[in-house]
């Protein structure tokens, strides 16, 4: 049975004080009002991990990941955090190929291979981002664009490795602009992924595959996008800082 999980991505934002606030409160919130087997993935900016991961402690329905790291295994790269300094802390899961990677620093999809690479060597699990900008979807490329994505950064890994991996299917035009694809568009493209991976890994494979679906998931949309049959749960933004807001979505899962 594929995990469910609800991850949230702070990008850069808070200071330590309200990162640490707003991690307790939703220790606290998962703790009293979330039932089932939904897994909380907390996404904060590197300063925090240490500290967050910290105060969630022994919770093992609550994790912490980072929201990216380098391709390179440790060297003169200075400003960069490896895969295994982020092992070192005890953080089990990354970001990478968010559109705001692709988009500000030209991350395309054979450096994203080259860390998806270095995060399974050292024992985390990505969350691979992948989605279109508006003119794509507007022109129906959306699919094939999709498809491109996941063979460029994910369809040199054996199965093994494929099963360690999360997708999160992020439409760039729903992202952080209010607009989020329909429960409909949402499932249609979470089906086309999970279909595509299928062609090259089977259905086996390809059905414990955990999916989510990013770009303006809030509480007032969770719980339909959440119902359809291949959305697994969601990769939060804006909303995720907001730990009420937060709780509720996951409460939706």
């Amino acid at each position: 049975m594929r995990q469910k999980i609800v991850a949230g991505n702070w990008k850069m934002n808070k200071t330590l004080d309200e990162a640490n606030i707003l991690a307790s409160e939703i220790k606290g919130m998962v703790a009293d009002e979330v039932k089932g087997n939904v897994k909380v993935i907390l996404c904060t900016p590197f300063p925090y991990l240490l500290p967050i991961k910290n105060l969630i402690g022994q919770d093992t329905r609550i994790a912490v990941a980072a929201q990216n790291c380098s391709e390179h295994e440790s060297g003169a790269y200075t400003g960069e955090v490896s895969a295994a300094m982020l092992k070192s802390l005890g953080i089990g899961y990354v970001i990478l190929g968010h559109s705001e990677r692709r988009q500000y620093f030209g991350e395309d999809g054979k450096l994203l291979a080259k860390k998806v690479d270095i995060a399974l060597k050292h024992g985390l699990s990505p969350i691979f981002c992948c989605g279109e900008p508006l003119e794509v979807r507007e022109s129906n490329g959306h699919e094939a664009l999709v498809k491109k994505q996941i063979e460029e950064s994910l369809f040199h890994l054996d199965a093994a490795s494929l099963q360690k991996v999360i997708v999160a299917y992020e439409p760039v035009w729903a992202i952080g602009t209010g607009k989020t694809a329909t429960s409909q568009q949402a499932q249609d493209m979470h089906a086309v992924i999970r279909k595509h991976l299928a062609s090259k890994y089977g259905e086996a494979v390809a059905n414990e595959i955990t999916i989510q679906y990013g770009g303006s998931v809030n509480a007032a949309n969770a719980k339909e996008l959440f119902s359809q049959p291949d959305v697994d749960g969601g990769l939060v933004g804006g909303a995720s800082l907001k730990s009420r807001e937060f709780a509720e979505i996951i409460k939706a899962m």
